[in-house]
């Protein structure tokens, strides 16, 4: 107790009278409010706000999403790009496979390898300012040898910045489209192939009027002749009829000469040149066309419109987004609709995890939930879930429980030449149990490209 007195008794007289005078300078700073920190940016500090209050929920509930596009996406194909851009393999490829001072012709190697179907390979060129600084010229062919093959050469004219006229042949002939029977309860088990020989040569004008609200109006002929096909042990389409799973389909080996006429409009309250935000878009479209090889007289209307709503989570193109859409195709005339030419869903159309074709008849009814984001420079992922199906004239046998679901998860490339990957599956209908019993895997350039 002797030598605790006598140390604190040393350290009162070690303290002087100016450290006395600091401390008690530095109590009465103490005490006095600190001063807010400036703004030395001139911005204001941020304050939580309702839209990010309410998007917690959304953020909690995409977080599996979230760590998908991160972790297994964006991230190893962002370190992939950086070594590819430190290793100057882009730079090196761009100028073997771009000509000229300005890199204005060019060529790529193409494929498309998609699941149930034959493969191929081919080229895509490209003629920048090929006859005026505001031309493009574009060369796309693809063949698998002795079965299928599709070409198409695009020749588009910028005429401001707000307007572009585009026009464009396309031809393929492939063996090994789908066929499983008209109606929403059509049959995975009744899959049918058949052959489609198609050429369409078509002008388009396509005109912006206001951020990404625009109107398409397009004139063309196209020449269909449908055939029997094949692909591995699949039956083609006119045997399987024969077994009385459906009938045999209006327009089969009968071909078809249809000049046509398609107008659509846009309304998107989007920026045009932004990536992502939040906004709406509505859609509405209607095509005429007619056989003049047949029934001169006859002829089909098809027409459709949608919905779409987004929400950019983040500013940074990360969009959620709800659709809803419908179509129907009337004849005109005494004669059916080739088949060919109905309502169809599947492959590039709205269901994607469905193979090209699958669900066809005279209208649909879809809704969908969609999240895109982008994963890398020229690089966008999708992840989205559809529930709908096709139905009968003028929706006729609509029913919820007749609708299917198709998710799938994809990425695809932004630049002139669409390159994607979709990995998806459908189910059967809700009534059925919803099983899963399609599965569809596709990589390379789209088949409606």
């Amino acid at each position: 107790m002797r030598v605790t007195s006598l140390a604190l008794a040393a350290l009162l007289l070690a303290i002087s009278p100016t450290a006395l005078a600091q401390s008690n300078d530095t109590a009465k700073h103490d005490a006095t409010p600190k001063r807010a920190v400036p703004s030395y940016d001139g911005r204001k500090q941020s304050k939580p706000i309702a839209k990010e209050i309410a998007l917690w929920p959304l953020r909690i509930l995409l977080s599996p999403l979230y760590f998908t596009s991160e972790y297994l996406l964006r991230r190893p194909i962002g370190g992939a790009i950086t070594a590819a851009e430190n290793g100057k393999v882009f730079e090196n490829l761009y100028n073997f496979f771009a000509f000229g001072p300005d890199h204005k012709i060019g060529f790529a190697p193409v494929a498309l390898v998609e699941f149930g179907f034959n493969p191929s390979v081919g080229v895509w060129g490209f003629y920048n300012g090929a006859f005026t600084k505001k031309n493009d010229l574009f060369l796309h062919v693809e063949l698998w040898p002795d079965d299928w093959f599709a070409e198409s050469i695009t020749d588009r004219w910028r005429i401001d910045s707000h307007d572009t006229l585009q026009i464009r042949a396309k031809a393929f002939k492939r063996p090994d489209e789908v066929f499983y029977g008209l109606g929403p309860n059509s049959a995975q088990f009744d899959q049918s192939r058949f052959t489609e020989a198609y050429f369409d040569a078509s002008a388009m004008v396509d005109s912006y009027l206001w951020r990404r609200t625009h109107l398409e109006a397009q004139a063309g002929v196209r020449k269909v002749d449908v055939s029997p096909g094949h692909y591995g042990s699949d039956p083609s389409l006119e045997v399987e009829s024969r077994t009385g799973v459906f009938p045999l389909p209006f327009g089969f080996n009968r071909g078809y000469l249809a000049p046509y006429g398609r107008f659509a409009a846009t309304f998107d309250t989007r920026p045009r040149k932004s990536i992502g935000g939040s906004g709406i878009r509505l859609q509405a479209q209607a095509e005429g066309g007619g056989d003049v090889e047949h029934a001169p007289a006859s002829g089909w209307i098809r027409w459709g419109g949608a919905a779409r709503a987004f929400l950019d989570l983040d500013d940074r193109g990360r969009v959620i987004s709800v659709a809803a859409a419908t179509e129907s195709a009337e004849p005109v005339g005494d004669q059916p609709i080739p088949f060919t030419e109905l309502v169809t869903l599947g492959g590039d159309t709205w269901m994607h995890g469905y193979f090209p074709g699958r669900l066809v008849d005279r209208s649909m009814a879809v809704a969908q939930l969609q999240y895109s984001w982008p994963v890398g420079p020229w690089i966008d992922g999708t992840i989205e879930g559809t529930i709908g199906n096709v139905f009968g004239e003028h929706w006729t046998g609509f029913d919820a429980k007749l609708f299917r679901v198709s998710a799938d998860i994809g990425l695809t490339t932004t630049n002139d030449l669409p390159i994607e990957i979709v990995l998806g599956f459908g189910t059967d209908t809700i009534e059925r149990g919803a099983t899963v019993n399609s599965f569809r895997l596709s990589l390379g350039v789209p088949r409606a490209f």
